[in-house]
Order: C-alpha cells, then sequence, then structure tokens
C-alpha cells in the first residue's frame, strides 16, 4: 500500500465505537481501525492503542505523520486539550483528562482534540459536501445530538467551546424534561436513545402497538430503527413519535436557517439512514420554520453515518488548527 506523503491521523471517539485512520490531504483514508468503548478497558488505553496502529500503517509505507487529531463526545477546551467534566458527558472517564498532551507525549506529534461533531463539520467542508463553500452546518443525530458550525470559514466554537449544542435548542414551551436539566430540548425528540425512552412511556396509552411485539416483548429493546420501521408500516405508536422527531428536527433546520444562513445543512449521524426516506417531508415542515429566501439559498443533506467520514474529521481539525495558529487568529 503507497501511503502520500505526511498524512495525518483522524480519531473519532464516539459514545460506543472509537475510530482511526491515516488520511492524506485530499481526505483520502488509509488504515482504518475500529474499537470498542465498552469492555470495561480505559477509553484512553483504546484511544492509545489505535493512534499506535495507525503510526505503525505510516511507518511501513516509510511516511511521516504531520499531526493527530481527535473528536470527543462533549464539551471540549480546544485551547487546554481536555473535554470537560459534567454529568451530562458520555464518557465521563474522559472529563478533564488533558489528553492532548498525553497523546503527544507519547508520540511526539502535534495534537488537536475538539468537539466531535465539530471536527466533523470541517471533515465535511474541506473534504464533502461543504467543500469551496464559506459556510455550513452538520447536525449530527445519533445517541445524542450536536452540530458544527462554520460561518465565513471559520469553525464557530464559542466563549465557553459550547456553540453547536443544538440538541439543547428549546423546541416545545413545555417538557419532556432532558437529560441536561431543561424542558423541551430537541434532543428529547430527535435523539435515538431519547425517541426510544418516549416510546416506552407511552406503551401502556397505544394498546393496539405492534412496537412490543417486535421486540419480543423486552421494551428496552426498542430502538429509533425500530420505530422508524414500525411508523413506515402504520402503527400508531411510532407514528406519533416519529412524526414528533420531524417536527422538532424541522424546528432545528429553521432555526439555523434564519440564524446563519448556512449555504449547506448537512444531517448525518446514526439516525440520518431512518431519516433519509422522509427528507421531502422534512423539507416540507421547514417551509413553515424558516425564512424562503434564506431556505431557498440552502442546501439540505441527509447523509447516513460513516466511520470515514468522521475519520477525516479528526484529519481536518489537524489542518485547520494548524492554519489557524499559524496565523494566530
Amino acid at each position: 500500500m503507497t501511503i502520500p506523503s505526511d498524512p495525518v491521523i483522524g480519531v473519532d471517539v464516539g459514545a460506543s465505537t472509537i475510530s482511526a485512520g491515516l488520511v492524506c490531504s485530499d481526505g483520502t483514508v488509509f488504515a482504518t481501525a475500529q474499537a470498542s468503548t465498552r469492555g470495561g478497558r480505559p477509553v484512553v488505553d483504546t484511544i492509545f492503542t489505535l493512534i499506535d496502529g495507525a503510526l505503525a500503517a505510516a511507518d511501513a509505507g516509510r511516511c511521516r505523520v504531520a499531526g493527530i487529531g481527535v473528536g470527543l463526545p462533549g464539551l471540549v477546551d480546544v485551547e487546554k486539550g481536555s473535554m470537560l467534566s459534567i454529568p451530562s458527558s458520555w464518557l465521563s472517564d474522559l472529563g478533564d483528562v488533558p489528553l492532548a498532551a498525553l497523546i503527544h507525549t507519547r508520540t511526539g506529534h502535534p495534537v488537536f482534540v475538539d468537539n466531535d461533531v465539530n471536527a466533523l463539520a470541517l471533515g465535511e467542508w474541506m473534504f464533502g459536501l461543504g467543500r469551496g463553500t464559506s459556510s455550513l452546518a452538520t447536525v449530527a443525530i445519533g445517541t445524542g445530538i450536536g452540530a458544527g458550525l462554520i460561518v465565513d470559514r471559520r469553525l464557530i466554537r464559542g466563549h465557553l467551546h459550547s456553540a453547536g449544542e443544538i440538541g439543547h435548542l428549546a423546541v416545545s414551551l413545555s417538557g419532556p424534561r432532558c437529560r441536561c436539566g431543561s424542558i423541551g430540548c430537541l434532543a428529547t425528540y430527535v435523539a435515538g436513545g431519547m425517541m426510544s425512552e418516549r416510546a416506552r412511556e407511552r406503551l401502556a396509552r397505544y394498546s393496539n402497538s405492534a412496537v412490543l411485539a417486535l421486540t419480543g416483548g423486552h421494551p428496552e429493546r426498542i430502538n429509533s430503527e425500530l420505530l422508524f420501521e414500525a411508523a413506515a408500516d402504520g402503527d400508531p405508536l411510532a407514528h406519533e413519535v416519529v412524526d414528533e422527531a420531524c417536527e422538532a428536527l424541522a424546528i432545528g433546520i429553521g432555526a439555523l436557517v434564519n440564524l446563519l444562513n448556512p449555504e449547506v445543512i448537512v444531517i448525518t449521524g446514526g439516525v440520518a439512514a431512518s431519516l433519509a426516506p422522509l427528507q421531502d417531508d422534512i423539507e416540507r415542515r421547514v417551509r413553515r420554520r424558516a425564512l424562503a429566501p434564506a431556505l431557498d439559498a440552502t442546501r439540505v443533506c441527509v447523509v447516513p453515518a460513516d466511520k470515514r467520514a468522521t475519520v477525516r474529521g479528526g484529519a481536518a481539525l489537524v489542518l485547520y488548527e494548524m492554519t489557524r495558529r499559524s496565523l494566530n487568529v
């Protein structure tokens, strides 16, 4: 295998899976590997192992790694190189761990960390659907929901690095209560795990629903994929949950269009595959929520999750940060 000179290593740390790979300057991904965050092994050790594997692949290809970028599932202090420790973090054992410094000490390479959806947005902007644009919003919907925002060719991080937390945009004047403590958050309607919770809460009210039977009588097995499939077959419980999810998502997209006026909105993540057949319906709902001229100028794309895209995000983070810091901006 021939690897172009000076690739970068991209790492995506998800709530359940970590992916890593070598990425060249045009976004081509080589030597990818994945590992589970489950099983009791410290997450930091798993990250180290995957990075070691990518470095070994680079050595075998006789090329020099230019840097390492890591996307993390939480609020990240980019300058300190660590994920903030907050109760609602998906991987709390990474909270306040100086990950960038640890990886740099281990490898000797420049290391940059950021929120995983910020990294994903940079990857789409540099290598994917947003290439050549000046503005883009990436909305990743999986276990949770977050957004990466690029405006005028700059990643928007916010004063406390918490910009893009669209999952906690209020889309309802009343409940349900979110894990973050607020009420009516977008995540409570659209995020995969929370959709399942909403369905389980309503089982007793829908005696004619087939959802429970589809799980073999095990409500804990209800997931978003099952709900979308059951809704397509006309199940009333699943239809109600999915209908609310689509309406809430339309409110969120409308807010992005009206507030940021991006050229492209990319909706991705584990739930995106189920949302893709509903894209036309979602866009009709957005029409009721967004300014027409702004929406007409915005391309909305629903793209199922792709581990290569998330790895490219970590690589794009390296390229973006090296440029930003060299310009001292």
